[in-house]
């Protein structure tokens, strides 16, 4: 293996970083990548033109803090849509026709049935949940793995504390441990933004962390009992197939909603959940977020960050659109993953009224239904059903890894469709032009969804891998985190605590043999 040159760092004989930087012609072809050098010869590269880039944060675009302040915008201005729908929700005549010939009362009443069909009876187990690795108000990202969260003080708003005795009655080991004895009231979530858009970003929230362990068991129970009833959370292609029958036939359509997380309303839970189902998570929600220091009273029940909010939405909706199938009587597929809604194009306007009802808009720039051969869900695109599915550069390139992702990505994109090699006889050309930028020694493999490697067919050498640093996790944490996970392997306290890993430096390493592309993932020059 090459041997990198050591520098000294804090006293200490460090690798250099084989994650090199990318020189400045590099970076600046990787910008204008697709607009300069594919042509535009069909709906596939045209709809690649437009997507590369929409996704960009970096020179060029609006600064941190103009996405900030348009994404604050925009989550108080959805909240102030809220406050109209739940009065609007609140003050319905039970009498009011939601569709034609249907009454609110009656739409209710058969959508209430399909959620308590799904939820079954509230248990006291369900306090038992778990942590994600996210931040929370007590825990700072650099401190947010699981195990942390088990020590120490924890945050709670005071409407959920009564269900830590709960917790503890009902587990001995945290008892014993004295886990969660340590509370910190707290008034709510805090909101923050991450990087979404190239003018705007995304509004999430950091829980306190008891009620956090609370939602993450609310979370994981209506995700499995979602997947008794076909819907499967964990599996995102189910929806990707589907969306390619759709965009062949015609006869499904696929929805996405703007903001949906944001306009799941107060009202519109309390109206579709069993009302002991709704006060327990009415109690273990953030009632009040913090916006930039201000405390602000929510019309909205639960946003991005509860550990509820996905697998609630999805049962929403699906509640939702399997009562518009019911009352329309159309019969057909509805699949739904979070608010990638895919349903019978024959219901597709009686959905779309009846979404607007309670409080959710849809993003008619990516919902598709008759008169259109495009569909898109969950992450997947496709025309007639051809994959055309684009990538994204989502910052500025700095890194050779930031390389290797596009152009394993835009070879993913060119081979998807057998014919998309004679259509765009200069995509090999475009591909090598940025490829020489990539050391011999990292080419090889044959996984597209690396950035440690380049995947162009030869038998694989070296690849990079990320270094990573031990971090301190507490013992009693980790055995904690590793009870909520598995409880029936043994636990071995002498088994090392989980590395963190940086996305920038990295180490060259050999990698193993054997492993080449086969010919579905090579350019016909390659072969």
């Amino acid at each position: 293996m090459q041997k990198h040159r050591k520098y000294r760092k804090q006293g200490r004989n460090v690798l250099a970083n084989a994650n090199v930087k990318l020189p400045e012609v590099c970076r600046n072809r990787l910008k204008s990548f697709i607009s300069e050098g594919l042509a535009k010869r069909g709906f596939d590269s045209e709809h690649l033109h437009s997507e590369y880039l929409s996704k960009f944060c970096g020179q060029g675009t609006a600064s941190p803090a103009e996405r900030r302040e348009a994404a604050i915008w925009k989550w108080k201005d959805s909240e102030r849509t809220n406050a109209a729908t739940n009065a609007r929700l609140r003050g319905m005549d039970r009498g009011y026709n939601i569709m034609p010939r249907v009454t609110f009362y009656n739409f209710l009443r058969v959508a209430q049935h399909q959620v308590s069909l799904v939820l079954g009876e509230l248990s006291d187990e369900l306090v038992l949940g778990s942590f994600s690795g996210g931040a929370s108000t007590g825990r700072r990202r650099t401190e947010s793995q699981p195990a942390h969260k088990f020590c120490g003080k924890a945050d709670v708003t005071k409407d959920a504390t009564i269900y830590v005795d709960v917790i503890h009655r009902l587990s001995e080991l945290y008892r014993q441990h004295q886990v969660f004895y340590e509370l910190n009231l707290v008034e709510g979530a805090v909101l923050f933004t991450v990087p979404k858009k190239s003018d705007i970003d995304r509004c999430a929230c950091k829980e306190p962390e008891i009620n956090m362990f609370l939602q993450k068991g609310v979370g994981s129970y209506i995700r499995s009992r979602l997947l008794r009833h076909g819907i499967n959370l964990n599996d995102q292609s189910i929806n990707r197939r589907l969306a390619k029958v759709g965009s062949i036939t015609g006869d499904l359509s696929t929805i996405d909603l703007s903001a949906a997380s944001d306009s799941i309303t107060t009202s519109c839970v309390e109206a579709l959940l069993p009302r002991d189902w709704f006060l327990y998570l009415n109690d273990i929600r953030s009632r009040q977020v913090v916006v930039d220091g201000v405390i602000t009273e929510t019309e909205m029940f639960s946003s991005m960050g509860n550990g509820f909010t996905f697998e609630l939405e999805s049962l929403i909706f699906w509640a939702l659109m399997r009562t518009v199938a019911y009352f329309e009587g159309v019969s057909g597929v509805i699949s739904v993953y979070g608010d990638d809604l895919i349903i019978p194009s024959g219901m597709f306007e009686a959905a779309r009224t009846v979404l607007g009802e309670f409080g959710f808009s849809l993003n008619m720039d990516k919902s598709f239904t008759w008169g259109s051969h495009f569909r898109e869900s969950c992450g997947g695109h496709y025309y007639n059903g051809e994959d055309v599915t684009p990538f994204y550069l989502r910052r500025e390139p700095e890194h050779l890894t930031d390389l290797i992702r596009v152009l394993n990505q835009f070879r993913r994109w060119a081979l998807a469709d057998d014919a998309r090699q004679f259509v765009y006889p200069e995509a090999y050309t475009l591909w090598c032009e940025l490829a020489r930028f990539v050391p011999e020694d990292l080419r090889g493999g044959f996984d597209l969804t690396c950035d440690t490697q380049l995947v162009d067919g030869r038998h694989q050498k070296y690849r990079l891998s990320r270094v990573t640093e031990k971090v301190y996790v507490p013992e009693l944490g980790s055995y904690m985190h590793w009870q909520t996970l598995n409880r029936n392997r043994s636990w071995d306290p002498n088994v090392g605590f989980p590395a963190q890993s940086t996305n920038k430096v990295c180490r060259k390493r050999r990698a193993k043999l054997g492993a080449v592309a086969d010919r579905d993932l090579l350019f016909f020059e390659e072969w």
